[in-house]
């Protein structure tokens, strides 16, 4: 309300606070270095064809990529607390048109290798999970765990709604043509963000949503971020939760993107499908994930997160066993019916970690998490080479999909074993 001249009360209406605008910028960064991230699945039958690759030899540069993304992570956090997240973001960005762009004029694997598995590693994993963790930290206080599922659910979702697009480029234009695209649309992204992101609240004299204006934000850490980020992972690592969430979400980088994601349109290509329509499923995949990932980010503000977790891991890993089944020529409706149950549980496991790890580790929890996606990654890449050598040696994927329903359902158990025992300052963990 304010106080016109006339001495009456007019309602106003009230601003909108600039976290969100902060979590806009964070989402279209987040979707714009996806489109890389979905060119692998896309990309194989095309790389086979033209060079006689192997889909082990192309799923270990597919491997190295997806390490690289999670390894980067808990670096990436430390140095967004020592040089900002605009500056990191935008040259993650930079590293992803470069080594997309690049891509057009390999002739060897090594070079796969080194553009789409180094320079988009690096690139995609400065601005990963650990990205959303330190913009939701700094910005939110209200409606963390919501922004989060938010944030998580657009950087996946666009990587999997890209698959269409890419494969209709690949199919039509050659997959030089999806890959300058891809280059293309990073370039395009690195000035919005510099232009309109900003590190905290405080830079513009706010509080972050919701916080109480009286409580001192926690100064900047001191030193270097690589030593910080290994100090963290060093305290963390005498911890049992840390073991119990890492391995969880190793199973779950297995389980998605290092299965899911890399093989999924192949595996159904063995089955007689054509790859735009196997990408259109992925694409279905994507499309529910972000129902899911949101409303498991709004039930992260309020149902313990080892519930959450153990329920999505078993859930996942029953879909994971019925799934061989299902491939077919077409996608038929008990295919779909997949799609649309996998969709939802795609990444709907990140808001509960993301906010396991905050709860637990306190201050230190962006970069503990960056760790844990770490784990993720290293889960994602072991089982994209592990699946396509598994093609290569028994002419199918069924052994790869049983497994990773196996672990899955470990996963579960693991998630409602998590308890308290000791912070990272040796005072009790919280785990709710």
């Amino acid at each position: 309300m304010t106080l016109t001249a006339d001495g009456k009360n007019r309602r106003t209406r009230p601003r909108l606070h600039r976290a969100w605008l902060v979590a806009a910028v964070a989402l279209v960064a987040l979707v714009g270095g996806a489109g890389f991230r979905a060119t692998p699945g896309v990309l194989i039958t095309p790389l086979q064809d033209e060079f006689g690759w192997s889909s082990g030899t192309i799923s270990l540069a597919v491997s190295i990529n997806l390490l690289l993304y999670g390894v980067t992570a808990p670096f990436a956090a430390a140095l967004m607390d020592r040089l900002g997240m605009r500056r990191v973001v935008s040259f993650a960005l930079l590293l992803v048109a470069l080594g997309s762009g690049l891509t057009v004029f390999m002739t060897a694997s090594w070079q796969l290798v080194l553009c789409w598995g180094v320079l988009v590693g690096l690139g995609t994993g400065s601005m990963a999970l650990a990205f959303v963790a330190t913009v939701t930290d700094r910005w939110f206080v209200r409606h963390r765990g919501l922004v989060t599922g938010v944030l998580t659910a657009g950087g996946a979702a666009g990587q999997l709604v890209f698959l269409p697009v890419l494969a209709a480029l690949a199919g039509n234009q050659g997959w030089r043509t999806a890959s300058l695209v891809v280059a293309a649309a990073a370039l395009a992204v690195a000035p919005f963000v510099w232009g309109l992101l900003r590190d905290r609240p405080e830079e513009i004299g706010l509080t972050a949503l919701g916080a109480d204006p009286a409580t001192p934000r926690p100064a900047p850490p001191r030193g270097g971020a690589a030593a910080r980020a290994v100090k963290v992972l060093g305290r963390a690592a005498r911890t049992r939760p840390f073991w119990l969430l890492a391995g969880g979400f190793a199973i779950c980088g297995a389980s998605t993107n290092g299965l899911v994601g890399t093989h999924f349109i192949p595996a159904a290509h063995d089955h007689g499908m054509a790859e735009p329509t196997a990408a259109g499923l992925l694409a279905l995949v994507g499309v529910f994930d972000i129902v899911g990932t949101i409303a498991s980010g709004w039930l992260s503000d309020r149902v313990d997160s080892r519930i959450l977790l153990g329920a999505y891991y078993a859930l996942r890993g029953i879909s994971l066993l019925i799934l061989p089944s299902l491939f077919a020529a077409t996608a038929e409706p008990s295919m779909l019916i997949f799609i649309i149950f996998y969709g939802l549980d795609w990444v709907a496991t990140v808001p509960p970690t993301v906010a396991l790890c905050r709860r637990i580790y306190g201050p230190d929890g962006s970069v503990v998490f960056g760790w844990v996606f770490a784990s993720h990654q290293v889960g994602a890449a072991i089982a994209a080479t592990a699946a396509g050598l598994t093609r290569d040696h028994l002419g199918n994927y069924d052994a790869a999909w049983y497994g990773a329903g196996f672990l899955c359902l470990v996963a579960a158990m693991m998630s409602v074993r998590l308890a308290g025992r000791a912070s990272l300052d040796g005072e009790r963990v919280r785990t709710a």
